[in-house]
């Protein structure tokens, strides 16, 4: 066993984390490919994750300005499930991305953290806006199927009241279903960076009941958002396929087929909006929620399938990406949007060079 494995609680065998020791076991020549890997994501992540939070806590901030303040051409209760995605993601960045990834890359310089105890606090409120952040991601997907697909019940659902209602049910049994966490988890926290970042009693590593709950929380979030969001996306595209062939034999038959399709087109806007937000929470969530399944059945005792360290650092990174990259989302694919973004951010220095006129 490498000298950089180290154990916690006696039980579960973790690697250490931090730029320092990734700089370390780069510079030996004998390490195997794994470890090399891993020490090599641990020094892109000494400023991937810096970055990454000086550049997601004001992108999403100004986008929840956008759609909350500006006509971005958009539907208020689209812009109501988008503007709830972009606060939760808020809320992971800071919770997740600042609060537990930088110290843990940092261990040195945030060693103060170990002597707070408030780690299975922090968990309840992490989790929870992870939840948040996924499953508002499911409400979304359902509302556009909806809209789409069933139109006798697109009036009464695919409404700004309705969607405040099931984001506000959404946000309370996140919250709810995240209250094991204070029970299974201390109040100190690791600085490691195993599934869980606080200290772990070996009673609850070695509990089926604990790892049956667990095993439950990464069901719910994302393996079933993604099998939602997967199965919704499919009948979608179905729905769209036979009422587009529709349309093009009736309007051949009526108008011609040199006439555009307003409703069409816009259906188009929407469709491309759906299913790139989808896509990027599938793609970007897929290797974390592969390696925290395998890591709990990996702890109880099914081990025939082992998965490097590396894939879990590979999977945060990615998972922690998806909090940043809906507003280049909603930029690339919304006009209107984008229109708004430039004035935004051209605000400050249209100011500046108005004082400075105005000085002379």
């Amino acid at each position: 066993m490498d000298q950089n494995l180290r154990t916690i609680d006696g039980n579960v065998t973790t690697m250490n984390r931090g730029l320092s020791y990734g700089l370390y076991w780069l510079s030996l020549n004998w390490v195997r490919l794994t470890l090399r890997i891993y020490s090599v994501l641990l020094v892109i992540q000494a400023g991937y994750y810096p970055i990454l939070a000086v550049v997601g806590v004001p992108v999403n901030i100004v986008t929840i300005y956008i759609l909350l303040y500006k006509d971005c051409g958009l539907s208020p209760c689209v812009r109501r499930y988008l503007g709830a995605m972009a606060v939760a993601d808020l809320l992971v960045i800071i919770l997740d991305l600042i609060l537990r990834h930088i110290p843990t890359v940092y261990p040195e310089q945030f060693y103060f953290l170990r002597y707070i105890p408030v780690c299975n606090i922090h968990a309840i409120l992490l989790y929870a806006a992870t939840d948040c952040s996924v499953w508002f991601t499911v409400t979304f997907t359902f509302d556009r199927f909806v809209a789409i697909c069933c139109q006798k019940l697109k009036s009464k659902y695919c409404s700004e009241k309705t969607a405040a209602v099931v984001l506000g049910t959404v946000t309370v049994l996140s919250c709810l279903k995240n209250i094991f966490w204070y029970f299974m988890l201390t109040a100190h926290y690791l600085l490691l960076n195993t599934p869980w970042f606080c200290h772990v009693t070996n009673d609850i590593q070695n509990s089926r009941v604990w790892a049956t709950v667990e095993f439950i929380h990464h069901i719910l979030t994302p393996a079933l958002p993604f099998l939602l969001i997967l199965l919704l996306n499919v009948f979608t595209v179905r729905h769209i396929l036979v009422t587009s062939r529709a349309r093009r034999r009736l309007r051949a038959h009526t108008n011609g087929d040199g006439q555009c399709d307003t409703e069409m087109q816009n259906r188009k806007k929407s469709i491309i909006l759906l299913f790139v937000i989808s896509a990027n929470f599938i793609l970007l969530w897929s290797t974390l929620m592969l390696f925290s399944i395998w890591f709990r059945m990996w702890n109880i005792g099914y081990q025939s399938v082992y998965l490097d360290w590396f894939v879990q650092e590979l999977g945060i990174m990615l998972q922690l990406l998806s909090c940043c990259t809906n507003t280049a989302i909603y930029a690339v694919t919304q006009i209107k949007f984008r229109q708004q973004l430039k004035n935004v951010l051209k605000y400050p220095f249209t100011q500046i060079h108005q004082s400075i006129k105005l000085t002379h």
